[in-house]
């Protein structure tokens, strides 16, 4: 139960990170979709380095479905416990999307209409999640006391250099759909985003198979 609690905690605060930073950034960068951006990659990364490092020593701080694929088939957490993560990743994922609308007196149950349909994103979410993958394989093998930095210094990047703005996270994608705010995802296009996520993460599992050997 300590590994769910913080599987749970971690994803819940890693949406308010994504999902209020947004409403505040859109707020405060009058149009400026630069700045709003910016602000949006810093803080999410921010949270990250922080629950990674808290959370990480109870369950791994995985937070992303795509991350606990990518373990179950290496076979470093069994298929019942990585389901379990993936359910209350997801919950998580929706309860933090929800108090981040409380904070900022918007309604608390939405839809997005957000658009996010095409070659390039799909490309984007491929690239993103293996990219992810590979830093977190990397870094254990490696560096593990660094991979905190590593993850939140990647997400923060790859905001700016994916098409996508880097989702790379199933939970997420999902989340991302009950908030009509800046970092929103139309449900109609969740599920192609899922699906590239998915792929990237089985393809980081076979190179760092070869990689980090």
């Amino acid at each position: 139960m300590q590994r769910l609690w913080a599987e749970f905690i971690g994803t819940a605060f890693l949406l308010i990170g994504v999902v209020g930073s947004g409403i505040m950034a859109e707020a405060l960068a009058g149009g400026n979709v630069a700045v709003a951006l910016l602000a949006n990659a810093i803080a999410t990364g921010c949270v990250l380095y922080a629950a990674i490092t808290i959370l990480g020593p109870i369950s791994g701080a995985h937070f992303n479905p795509a991350v606990t694929l990518a373990f179950a088939l290496r076979r470093e957490i069994e298929v019942p416990e990585a389901m379990a993560f993936v359910a209350v990743q997801i919950v998580g994922g929706a309860v933090g999307v929800w108090l981040a609308h409380l904070m900022f007196d918007l309604a608390i149950f939405q839809t997005s209409t957000t658009d996010r349909a095409s070659t390039g994103q799909w490309a984007a979410e491929v690239i993103a999640t293996f990219g992810l993958l590979t830093i977190i394989f990397g870094g254990l093998r490696h560096r593990p006391e660094a991979v905190p930095t590593l993850v939140a210094l990647y997400i923060t990047g790859a905001y700016w250099f994916t098409a996508s703005t880097s989702f790379a996270n199933p939970a997420v994608t999902i989340a991302r759909t009950l908030s009509d705010t800046f970092a929103g995802i139309n449900p109609a296009h969740a599920p192609m985003f899922i699906l590239c996520q998915i792929v990237g993460a089985v393809a980081a599992v076979w190179v760092a198979r070869k990689l980090f050997a």
